[in-house]
């Protein structure tokens, strides 16, 4: 055997002596949030319930599963596995993530829960024509949740198949079908009271787990910071170039463009997720929903603080090889790396240690899915189904059995698509995500909120314009093809976009289109709604 495959062996072997403990630990997880879910469930009996979980949470609360929401495979896989190989390069994403929570506190939190019900589509539609915004916004949410589903089968897949020893594509394929069918279920019985107590429950798990192998690689290095990063370096083979900028953005010119449209889509695209702007319509006040982010932020940053440590320890204690051959994105970085610290490959430590990281891995990945289909779901049947389709004549009754079957359709997408991706870097295939968001939800969003002048023609152009721009230049991208190692498509080469996020051209698109919509357009803004939606999105009067 080739050196390079030498540890994902030694891995594979450690898995296989503790395999039942390991299928033990992810089947007590499952059985747990199964429970939960179905205590949930029976508790959700109106839309409100099932949308928003009868808007019932704390602050405290909901902050705790807003962090469920946004801490997802990307961070905890994608993250650390981007670090271990690129070095500082990697680390970008980390602040990526967290600035952009500024975005979502300072521009749409409060004026968002203050201005609808359970969507994106009801605060555009409170002062333009319902039927073609509700169907545009609706259309957006589901495209970018199953962008975001992508990287959750993707870091599914890859971590289940190290653990079980599964190396073929047909076994990873019906990994990723498993939590596809898990997720169905969540959503479909439990709804937002369902998912919400199984993100409180997967947040607490996952910050536990970091904290101890964070604590784990500290001690190692006896808690000298400098000691760590020299020996990553060193590790690494690139010597003082991997603790410095341009390992992977900025040698070329195109790299450097790629960075920037990296930095805009991560900075831009959290206030326009729409598993993220659900969460808003949870708590009871638009001041909960205030301090629900404030809570979130703390949670989220010490979390990313933390991602450096796992990033840098598993370049220090792993070789490149190693954690390239485990997976060629790097998203096994997190687990290998539990397993060496824990005392290396064949000892119950290392093993124990694995199981515990993977299993808490896992975790976030049922949890994110289930908040992505939700969202996805819910917009669909809010939206298109009862105002578009029905014409706002649906019952609650029957718009929440639209849910669920919406919950079942998108479950079986995100499956056939997941199945494509399993070789993806999940950080990579999240910003991308953040880069559809930022391009088609945000700029509708802040316009509607803050410009007198926005027309429905405007947001209809903003919507599908950077919806479109963002979509056509990522399936043309080195992200589908051209790449013979990270591609989605190896073997074939159809792309002819430069750049592997589209950010830095399809955000400006979708604020430009938007403009230039609403200039071009018609139709007579109607004062009086405008003016209705301002007081009500900053003081919160007539709210929901």
């Amino acid at each position: 055997m080739s050196a390079p495959y030498a540890h994902l062996q030694l891995a594979a072997t450690a898995t296989s002596e503790h395999r039942p403990l390991i299928i033990a630990l992810f089947s007590v997880f499952v059985v747990a949030t199964l429970v939960i879910t179905v205590w949930a469930g029976r508790q959700t009996k109106s839309a409100a319930d099932f949308y928003a979980g009868g808007r019932q949470f704390t602050a405290f609360q909901n902050g705790l599963a807003v962090s469920g929401d946004y801490m997802s495979a990307a961070s905890f896989l994608g993250i650390a596995g981007a670090i271990a190989l690129f070095g500082y390069d990697g680390f970008l994403y980390s602040i990526g993530f967290l600035v952009a929570w500024l975005v979502a506190l300072l521009l749409v939190a409060e004026p968002l829960r203050n201005s609808g019900r359970y969507t994106m589509g009801d605060v555009l539609a409170y002062r333009m024509r319902q039927r073609p915004v509700r169907t545009a916004a609706g259309t957006s949410t589901i495209v970018v949740s199953i962008f975001y589903l992508l990287a959750q089968m993707a870091g599914a897949g890859v971590l289940v198949s190290l653990l079980l020893g599964i190396t073929s594509d047909a076994g990873k394929i019906l990994i990723v079908a498993l939590v596809g069918v898990l997720m169905i279920v969540y959503v479909t019985i439990g709804g937002m009271k369902g998912t919400t107590w199984v993100q409180m429950v997967k947040a607490v798990l996952l910050i536990a787990g970091t904290v101890l192998i964070t604590f784990l690689i500290l001690l190692k290095f006896n808690f000298n910071l400098s000691d760590l990063l020299g020996t990553a370096a060193e590790n690494s083979g690139k010597g003082s170039a991997f603790l410095e900028p341009g390992l992977k953005y900025g040698k070329t010119g195109t790299s450097k463009l790629d960075f920037i449209s990296l930095g805009i889509a991560l900075v831009l695209g959290t206030a326009g997720l729409p598993h993220i702007l659900i969460r808003f319509y949870t708590v009871p006040t638009a001041k909960a929903a205030r301090k629900s982010v404030n809570w979130a932020i703390g949670i989220i940053g010490a979390f990313y603080l933390m991602t450096i440590v796992l990033g840098f320890g598993a370049a220090a204690l792993l070789k490149p090889g190693d954690i390239i051959a485990s997976n060629p994105a790097g998203n096994t970085a997190a687990p290998l790396a539990a397993l060496e610290i824990g005392g290396g490959s064949g000892s119950n430590g290392g093993a124990i240690l694995l199981a515990v990281i993977s299993a808490v891995a896992f975790a976030t990945i049922l949890a994110v899915v289930a908040g992505l289909t939700l969202a996805s779901s819910s917009s669909f049947a809010h939206d298109i189904y009862a105002n578009v389709i029905r014409k706002g004549k649906a019952t609650e009754q029957e718009e929440v059995r639209a849910a669920r079957w919406a919950t079942v359709l998108i479950g079986a997408v995100a499956i056939v698509l997941g199945a494509f991706a399993r070789d993806l870097n999940v950080a990579g295939l999240v910003a991308l995500a953040f880069a559809v968001a930022a391009s088609a939800n945000l700029p509708t969003i802040l316009y509607s909120l803050f410009w007198k002048r926005f027309t429905t023609q405007g947001a209809l152009w903003s919507i599908y314009g950077g919806l479109t721009t963002a979509v056509v230049l990522v399936l043309f991208s080195p992200v589908v093809s051209g790449n013979p190692k990270t591609s989605m498509f190896k073997g074939v080469d159809f792309h002819w976009f430069p750049l592997e996020n589209p950010g830095l051209i399809s955000i400006p698109v979708g604020f430009l289109l938007g403009l230039i919509g609403s200039l071009l357009s018609k139709e007579e803004p109607d004062a009086g709604k405008y003016a209705e939606l301002e007081v009500k999105s900053l003081t919160g009067v007539g709210a929901h």
